[in-house]
């Protein structure tokens, strides 16, 4: 009798562990949204399903309605899903590739090459599922992550294995400044870029391409896309692909890696749409109720660990330019760093069209800049403050009502606007001017001999679109013949 009652839990759970029904039937069909009927146990929640000819149709178990049926969000197209179709369980998440084969490579969310390249080698496949790395894990040191771009090496200076956002509305320049920021990181640092388009349209991924491959940086470089046309789950799983690849050269390959986003809005958006596709009660402005949960199980997979560090830069768009906006206010809340882009700025054609005074970056304390830099970048933003202030002034009274000492504040400013431009690699096809990076320390010592008054004597246009403070040109002063017949009186 007591080997029999020893026996019993055994055989209890034996019997509870059934092994799961691979085949279900499709019971409805609303837009993306597909309830699936299952005669066995029913498939876990992130358990991908196939349906149609050649399983073509993909669809994600999102909600267990009751015992026997899931509610699902396709991920492709569903032209051609009827009720009574059959549906197989592939029993496990989706995946994405890992390993040295998918660089230079371009993926969509499903892990398939889409730049007819040749068929994947030496890759293993992962869940996109992942939990982000423990508190244990994660490396305390604060380090600055430099760019070579002069306005955000001195007064937005990014984290290593930190986040970053670019907010901006349409227009002001996001996607050119991501593109030049890979093209610097991937010429600088011993490291990988993924560029992860959510939303993003296909033109910008073949430019994108395009302009890495003649670069020469696409060795390098890894790019997933889930383009604007694709359904929203679709969108909403491709940051969690990128993510996981991105992990994989951390982790694997102990590699810095340069994660670039553009654009996070579209991933709110997608999972905004999702949630209303299943039926949840829309929160404040119609976004979705889990906005916050979903947001940060994406962003907090991208950490600094003592193997290496996701270091990510994500374009913002900012809803009809409304910092307030909840997508906006929730984005805000992971980042290290927030550049800010004006369209004022980008209308007077200074590019990067970067707003120092609503930028900030939490790196941006002494104990981490050190006090020179900490204190330069005070002083610029007071300079670019108090110009701010007098332009009321100067556009009703004119600039010679100001005082001299306010007149030298808005000639320091304006120089300073002027030298914080820089012309970009990608783009010297548009511009005619050869890209350029400037070290951290030619862009310190160019804002100090600036505000030192050294380039008083310099027309605002000789510091525009040039690289570091020297290649500036002064006038060459006239000739004494000149000046004495530009001084004699006509006859």
């Amino acid at each position: 009798m007591e080997p029999i009652l020893r026996e019993l839990p055994l055989l209890l759970i034996k019997m509870n562990t059934t092994t799961p029904s691979s085949s279900g039937t499709i019971v409805s069909v609303r837009g993306s949204v597909i309830d699936i009927r299952f005669d066995g146990v029913i498939p876990p929640i992130n358990t991908l399903l196939h349906a149609g000819a050649k399983d073509r149709i993909v669809i994600e178990v999102w909600a267990q309605l009751d015992a026997h049926t899931v509610r699902g969000i396709a991920l492709t197209p569903t032209q051609g899903l009827a009720r009574g179709m059959a549906v197989t369980s592939t029993g496990g998440p989706l995946q994405a590739p890992v390993g040295k084969g998918i660089l230079s490579r371009m993926f969509d969310v499903f892990g398939h090459v889409i730049d007819r390249g040749p068929v994947l080698s030496q890759v293993e496949w992962r869940s996109v599922h992942r939990a982000p790395p423990a508190l244990a894990e994660r490396s305390t040191k604060s380090e600055i992550f430099e760019t070579g771009i002069k306005a955000i090496d001195v007064l937005v200076p990014l984290e290593r294995g930190g986040k970053a956002g670019l907010f901006g509305g349409a227009g002001v320049g996001k996607t050119v400044l991501l593109t030049e920021m890979i093209h610097n990181m991937v010429g600088h640092h011993n490291g990988v870029s993924i560029f992860c388009g959510i939303g993003e349209r296909c033109r910008e991924g073949q430019e994108l391409y395009h302009d890495m491959k003649e670069a020469g940086v696409l060795p390098n470089m890894v790019m997933v896309f889930g383009q604007m046309n694709e359904p929203p789950g679709s969108r909403f799983r491709v940051g969690n692909a990128a993510l996981t690849m991105a992990e994989y050269f951390r982790d694997d390959e102990h590699r810095d890696v340069l994660l670039l986003i553009d654009n996070i809005f579209r991933f709110i958006q997608a999972g905004s749409e999702v949630s209303g596709l299943m039926g949840r009660m829309p929160s404040r402005l119609g976004y979705q109720p889990t906005m916050g949960t979903e947001l940060s199980g994406l962003e907090e997979r991208i950490a600094n660990t003592a193997t290496g560090a996701i270091t990510s830069i994500q374009a913002v768009y900012v809803p009809a330019d409304d910092f307030t906006d909840p997508a906006a206010v929730h984005t805000f809340s992971h980042l290290s760093a927030s550049i800010v882009l004006s369209r004022d700025r980008a209308s007077e054609g200074l590019f990067p069209a970067i707003d120092a005074l609503q930028s900030s970056s939490k790196m941006a304390t002494p104990g981490i800049v050190g006090e020179r830099h900490y204190n330069l970048a005070q002083e610029i933003r007071r300079t670019l403050a108090q110009y701010e202030e007098l332009k009321d002034i100067i556009a009703m009274l004119g600039l010679e009502q100001l005082s001299s000492e306010d007149r030298k504040v808005v000639a320091r400013a304006r120089r300073l606007e002027r030298f914080l431009t820089q012309p970009f690699f990608t783009t010297e096809q548009f511009s005619g001017i050869k890209g350029k990076t400037v070290s951290l320390k030619d862009s310190l010592d160019g804002c100090e001999r600036i505000l030192r008054d050294e380039f008083q004597d310099y027309p605002e246009s000789s510091l525009y679109m040039i690289g570091a403070i020297n290649e500036a040109k002064k006038p060459a002063a006239p000739k004494k013949e000149e000046a004495h017949a530009a001084l004699a009186p006509a006859a």
